[in-house]
């Protein structure tokens, strides 16, 4: 049988994206199809590059040609992706495809080391990341960065100074820690402390970014009217421990984003501190080859909370003395290749991007909030 552009096509319409439930033609992410006699070549344009399923699309599509047309075909698959958006392309950052916001009902549960290990994953995983420090009186990122004595520069782009973000780990950051003496609290009132965190966004140069990470406060406040009342978000993560006190409040904090007044996107729960393992030589003989789990704060609370709401389990990542420890020194954990904590916070950030990309599918262009005061 003779292997032209039109059959190829015709039989890559059975490949299926898994997420989005359509083929692989019908979605456009087919491109750069090249037919020579028996070598078949083309280009998958996935939706993210954190894609979960990449090899499962790659081996389909190889499948595909040699079981409907040529079983002695030769296939080339080049993977690649561009990162879908539904953010409306308005004056204020409009190069940034999309905004996700990391939050937890209250403190202490390990939100801006879910935050900035998202962020690092992301760019292991090939996409251009920047992150926002919105916790006005928190800040932390720049020690997680390793960037606590460096400045933003200002620089006049049209006619306008706009501040450059500080770059660490190819991590585009910005911070109100960059503003503030490290030793002197931050006593503003709600609405200086909102006027600051939208200039981080309105004020600086982002250029081109994939994701854009919000490292939001704990609770539910001022600071989260005046983002989503500024900034249109495309979805959220919200971070948990196993303990029912915590859970009772993060289950307020996805009530807050689902108010008709808000309305953005629940992307899932992530729940730190999950469980302890440790280390192999601890283990006795019968269980070496087993990873002992010990749930310290309880089991399953974020994943029963997850069904309660609707909303996929994002992630379980372990109680690791190293996280804290690698968060202190400025080396996200995700660093530390081929670590339990680092495979958690991989795979953490594949199903956020994964999610992201089903809303963006399925769901209308997302508006800054029409926040009452």
């Amino acid at each position: 049988m003779e292997i032209t552009k039109e059959s190829v096509l015709e039989a890559l319409k059975n490949v299926e994206d898994p997420d989005l439930k359509k083929d692989l033609v019908t979605l456009g992410m087919i491109k750069d199809l090249e037919v020579d006699g028996k070598k078949v070549s083309f280009t998958v344009v996935l939706t993210t590059p954190a894609c979960p399923m990449k090899e499962m699309i790659h081996k389909a599509c190889v499948n595909a040609v040699l079981h409907f047309i040529d079983s002695e075909a030769i296939v080339k698959v080049e993977m690649t992706s561009d990162v879908t958006s539904r953010k409306n392309a308005g004056p204020l950052l409009s190069n940034v495809k999309n905004i996700i916001g990391v939050a937890s009902g209250k403190g202490g549960v390990g939100k801006s080391t879910v935050a900035s290990n998202l962020a690092l994953a992301l760019v292991k995983l090939g996409a251009k990341v920047g992150l926002v420090d919105a916790d006005i009186y928190g800040p932390s990122q720049t020690i997680m960065f390793d960037v606590v004595h460096e400045k933003p520069l200002i620089q006049v782009i049209n006619g306008k100074n706009k501040i450059i973000p500080v770059e660490s780990y190819g991590v585009k950051l910005l911070s109100i820690g960059f503003f503030a003496d490290a030793s002197q609290a931050i006593v503003w009132r709600g609405p200086m402390a909102a006027k600051a965190l939208v200039q981080m966004f309105s004020d600086a140069e982002w250029g081109d970014l994939d994701y854009l990470i919000v490292d939001l406060p704990p609770g539910t406040g001022d600071i989260h009217l005046s983002l989503v009342g500024a900034v249109p978000l495309n979805g959220v993560v919200i971070v948990s421990t196993p303990q029912l006190v915590a859970l009772s409040d993060a289950k307020k904090g996805v009530g807050m984003f689902r108010l008709p007044s808000i309305n953005v996107p629940v992307l899932g729960i992530v729940e730190n501190m999950s469980y302890f393992s440790p280390p192999k030589s601890l283990n006795d003989k019968e269980t070496e080859d087993k990873e002992l789990k010990y749930y310290i704060f309880g089991k399953d609370g974020a994943k029963n909370l997850a069904k309660e709401l609707g909303v996929p389990l994002l992630g379980e990542i372990p109680l690791v003395q190293s996280i804290c420890e690698a968060g202190d020194a400025g080396r996200p954990a995700v660093l530390q290749e081929n670590t339990i904590q680092a495979i958690a916070f991989m795979e953490m950030a594949s199903k956020v991007a994964q999610q992201l990309s089903i809303q963006n599918a399925k769901t209308p262009m997302p508006q800054a909030a029409s926040v009452k005061w």
